[in-house]
């Protein structure tokens, strides 16, 4: 016998029968009439090939074949009882979950920083790993619950996901101090006669950017090629190379290295960073209160 074959309903007809011991009991406690538990009760019996109840003058005796199955049906009835009736929470002070972030190193720069300072104060169990959205199949990775969130310029997250719009954020062109072009504006000319670094991060939203200028024509003397952006900032503040960065990347390198930076000559468009989640995961409560934290500290 299959288990698809069985009408879950006759299962709860079979333990009230059992527990009740009459067709009039048993359906008054489940709202039915009587000749639907008879026919239910005729349904079981064929299924099973054995008569499950006997009259008697105590009321329906089950026979050793329905005390048999008493148990096990009674455990599974209340199993799933207790599974539809559960109600999934996340604690975060008392979590010791382990989140996965999908986002590029100057994501890592942007927001790790920020979330883990809030983490520690609400979640302190909690932990968080990040992973380059471009290491991996991130759409497959995210709808199997192995990457919770993504976080960045991702065009390709489309159908299957939930997005929020974190900011909008335009390019500029990064220098030290004192360099040659350490000025209110400069020109399209000088920034083609300067020496260039250029962050290859591809399929990223700096990427684009980079395909943006090569469409336009404009060819910058690019001196160096870095894979990341997690020495960039070093690099502009020892040389004379100067790097096409996002606003807030360079807000940051001001702050700490205390370079300078400027509108950016060439027209470039703004690109937004949003909050990805995938739809399976759109009620889960953990999933929920992450995103609420992130969207809380970064949104604008």
């Amino acid at each position: 016998m299959e288990l698809h074959n069985v009408d879950l309903n006759l299962l709860v007809v079979f333990d009230h029968l059992l527990r009740l011991r009459t067709v009039s009991g048993a359906a008054k406690a489940l709202g039915l009439s009587q000749p639907a538990v008879s026919n239910a009760l005729a349904r079981l019996r064929r299924i099973f090939d054995d008569d499950l109840f006997v009259r008697s003058a105590k009321g329906m005796l089950p026979t050793p074949l329905a005390q048999e199955l008493a148990e096990p049906v009674s455990y599974a009835l209340e199993a799933l009882q207790n599974a539809l009736n559960r109600k999934v929470s996340f604690d975060p002070r008392h979590s010791d979950r382990d989140f996965r972030l999908a986002m590029t190193d100057i994501g890592e720069i942007h927001f790790i920083p920020r979330l883990m300072g809030t983490l520690r104060e609400l979640a302190p169990g909690v932990s968080v790993a990040t992973v380059r959205n471009t290491a991996v199949n991130l759409a497959e990775e995210m709808s199997q619950g192995k990457v919770d969130l993504a976080v960045g310029h991702l065009p390709e997250l489309t159908s299957e996901f939930f997005q929020r719009r974190l900011f909008r954020q335009r390019y500029v062109c990064m220098f030290r101090p004192g360099h040659a072009l350490d000025k209110r504006t400069i020109r399209l000319r000088d920034f083609l006669e300067a020496d260039h670094v250029v962050v290859t991060a591809a399929g990223t939203g700096h990427a684009r950017a980079d395909e943006i200028l090569a469409r336009q024509g404009v060819q910058r003397r690019i001196r160096l090629r870095v894979p990341h952006f997690a020495a960039l900032a070093d690099i502009v503040a020892s040389t004379d190379l100067i790097a096409t960065v996002t606003h807030k990347f360079a807000e940051r390198s001001a702050k700490y290295f205390g370079l300078r930076y400027v509108k950016h000559p060439v027209d470039l468009p703004e690109i937004q960073i949003n909050l990805f989640w995938h739809s399976r995961y759109h009620r889960d409560p953990a999933n929920q209160w992450l995103r609420t934290q992130v969207f809380d500290l970064f949104s604008e």
